[in-house]
């Protein structure tokens, strides 16, 4: 069931200096971590599988001696796992190669880097009945933010029911620029996101604002004027912009993946992945989904319900 492939701790990237060899005050003895191994495991793998089940899901597990916390790097997402264990999910579809950098974090800022190189098969198919759901009969559907409804924006603890710390009632957010928002999905994989609604009706107009987390929005935005409203920046200037947009479904639960930096609803990073929350006893309406994504410090779970804007 598992396919591991083991780089030992080698000088392929450079990303933070190696710090000195010298005592200090606060940390104590500054040591660089020695002998990072990395190993991966493909969900679904074995002599017939050799990549996997299609899932895209991959469990990285990380040691070194000396190490404080370690950092995953996927292209241009990143995620802290102080426990060296992280696990994630490929989506693009096929059988492809990713190079994943490691990073072991010493006392002091010390690093040691390592890169391991992973083959995974992605190929989930979502059902006819989802699609038609997702993309109406034309092949392009738009949806928004249920502002009008309880419970349409709300965060929890992560990997629970994801309105159990705050669940806003309707229009709560009215001062933010989420609900003013369009978000296309089209059958032929493009995610737009209208930043906007309301400056179109005369003609197109790129410019809008967006509702975000601080510090994830500006960290990965870049910074803005906006003066933050505690842990929101309510309207963090943004243009429309395009991605591609997926479904896979690791333990047969359907998910949301978007490329780049694509979200819905309120900014949080991590991995812009977004779990749609079924229920067969509680079925979401045709013209619904309930959805949640967990923030980039794995702080909270949050949760949206989505609406087909016709």
């Amino acid at each position: 069931m598992k396919l591991l492939k083991n780089l030992t701790s080698v000088a392929l990237i450079a990303l933070v200096a190696m710090g000195c060899q010298e005592e200090d005050q606060v940390f104590g003895a500054i040591k660089t971590p020695t002998n990072l191994e990395v190993s991966a495991t493909i969900t679904g793998a074995d002599a017939e599988n050799p990549y996997g089940d299609g899932s895209g899901e991959v469990t990285f597990t990380a040691s070194a001696t000396d190490a404080l916390s370690y950092k995953f790097v996927l292209g241009t997402f990143e995620k802290v796992a102080p426990s060296g264990s992280y696990t994630h999910i490929f989506s693009t579809l096929g059988v492809n190669t990713y190079d994943v950098v490691v990073l072991a974090y010493g006392a002091g800022g010390t690093t040691t880097s390592s890169v391991i190189t992973i083959d995974v098969r992605a190929d989930y198919t979502p059902p006819a009945d989802f699609l038609q759901k997702l993309l109406g009969d034309t092949g392009t559907r738009t949806w928004r933010i249920k502002a009008e409804g309880p419970g349409h924006f709300g965060l929890g603890p992560v990997n629970d029911w994801p309105f159990a710390y705050y669940s806003a009632a309707p229009g709560d957010k009215a001062a933010t620029g989420m609900y003013d928002d369009r978000y296309i999905f089209s059958e032929d994989g493009t995610f737009t996101h209208i930043t906007n609604s309301v400056n179109d009706d005369n003609g197109t107009d790129t410019s809008g604002t967006v509702f975000g987390r601080d510090p994830y929005i500006m960290n990965d935005l870049g910074p803005t004027s906006e003066v933050p409203n505690g842990a929101d920046i309510e309207n963090y200037p943004l243009d429309d912009y395009s991605e591609s947009w997926s479904v896979i479904a690791p333990g047969g639960t359907k998910t949301f993946v978007f490329s780049g930096l694509a979200f819905i609803g309120y900014y949080t990073g991590g991995n812009h992945q977004y779990v749609i929350m079924e229920d067969p006893d509680n079925p979401m309406p045709s013209n619904e989904f309930r959805i949640k994504t967990t923030d980039a410090n794995s702080e909270f779970d949050w949760g949206f319900i989505i609406i087909a804007d016709e």
